[in-house]
């Protein structure tokens, strides 16, 4: 009886478990131009309606991931996510980064779910790196600023806010800067 066959297939399972972790991530798209052309539109946006329509584009552009395997752990993270399985999103979104560093929505799905289990700490971490990687990301940056109210730096979470609203003036955050700088509502 020959053993080495029964030996290939836990190998050939952990080789197909580790997937993306074996290879290597492609280049996330260019979405420079998308962006500016969304960023256009919402300044030029008439109604909080109508930018929220528009700013839904930045999300399509901003969760293309980088090739399918990225793709199929952001969105496990993501429905995850949703159905607040945190462990599960964390463990898919954890994938992502290891295997896309340079992928900016990665960290950003992350440092979601860390802020929902309110790990704010770890959360901030990740936001910091998404903006480093794309300091246009309006959702990373009003994250940041929830993030650093959560940490009870309002002083931070307003210039965060204040940086994610010069991209976006429509955000619904924007209620929050009042109370952020010490302006009556």
């Amino acid at each position: 009886m020959r053993h080495y066959g029964t030996m290939r297939v836990p190998l050939l399972l952990l080789l197909i478990a580790a997937g993306p972790a074996l290879a290597d991530c492609p280049a996330a798209p260019d979405i420079a131009a998308g962006e500016t052309a969304l960023f256009d539109r919402i300044a030029e946006a008439e109604t909080e309606m109508a930018a929220r329509e528009i700013s839904g584009g930045l999300w399509e552009l901003w969760t293309q991931a980088p090739d399918p395997a990225a793709q199929a752990l952001l969105d496990r993270g993501m429905t995850a996510r949703a159905a607040f399985d945190f462990l599960a999103a964390r463990e898919a979104l954890d994938r992502l980064v290891d295997y896309c560093p340079d992928y900016a929505e990665g960290w950003n799905q992350r440092a979601f779910v860390s802020f929902l289990t309110e790990d704010y700490a770890a959360a901030l971490d990740d936001l910091e790196v998404a903006l480093a990687l794309n300091p246009r990301h309006v959702g990373a940056l009003s994250g940041k600023a929830l993030t650093l109210i959560g940490l009870e730096r309002k002083a931070e979470a307003e210039l965060a806010l204040r940086a994610a609203l010069a991209l976006n003036p429509w955000l619904s955050e924007r209620h929050l800067l009042p109370g952020l700088s010490g302006e009556d509502i």
